[in-house]
């Protein structure tokens, strides 16, 4: 049976634990990211929902592109696409670390889940290609109205990821939005301009959002 409801997110404790159990129906998806809410399957536990004090966004205006990854990706022969690989980009993305964990969070039940959000409309890919048509890079994430959460990348070719992520941020800004969810920081994504805000704060932006039109049709 799909959640029908989450505890208000300032209940999170101190780690960003809100929530345990449910499952990962369309339903509870979709109701998670509207109240600013993520899973994060744990090996060994039930399923876990977290609502971190601190969320890592990329603010399209203080976007830094570092002249030598310019240099770098102008040398590159990529193309992009959108929603035309899906399966393959989160298959992809399950084989790396992600969300600072020891293994992956992307698990066989997590792709199936969002695989069926992608059908339903509100989960969107990115996909770099190679010389050959070959997938060698993407992101995946959810979009809701105005609203795009960044969920994960893989690259198969140096720049491959980076590339995907500056043409989603590209294609974002055209369509209206101004900013993305990226949940944690990393290195990488801090090197870019990424940062942190607390969560009262990120309420703000996710519900202001919500209320714009959808980002991918």
């Amino acid at each position: 049976m799909a959640i029908l409801r989450f505890p208000s997110v300032e209940h999170a404790d101190p780690t960003g634990l809100l929530a345990v159990g449910g499952d990962l129906e369309i339903p509870s998806l979709k109701l998670a990211y509207e109240n600013g809410v993520f899973p994060w399957p744990t090996e060994g536990l039930p399923l876990l929902w977290f609502s971190p004090p601190f969320r890592a966004i990329l603010e399209f205006e203080e976007l830094k592109v570092p002249k030598r990854l310019e240099r770098e990706l102008k040398k590159k022969n990529f193309t992009f696409k959108i929603n035309q690989n899906f399966s393959e980009v989160i298959e992809r993305c399950s084989e790396g670390k992600t969300r600072k964990s020891l293994g992956t969070w992307i698990t066989e039940e997590v792709i199936d889940a969002y695989i069926a959000f992608h059908q339903a409309g509100y989960a969107h890919s990115f996909e770099c290609y190679g010389k050959n048509g070959k997938l060698i890079g993407g992101m995946y994430g959810v979009g809701i109205g105005g609203f795009f959460a960044g969920e994960s990348m893989f690259y198969l070719e140096s720049g491959a990821s980076k590339a995907t992520l500056l043409f989603a941020v590209n294609t974002l800004k055209e369509r209206g939005a101004s900013w993305i969810d990226v949940q944690m920081l990393t290195p990488l994504l801090e090197s870019l301009g990424a940062k942190e805000i607390p969560r009262l704060q990120f309420m703000k932006k996710l519900n202001k959002a919500l209320k714009n039109e959808r980002l991918i049709p």
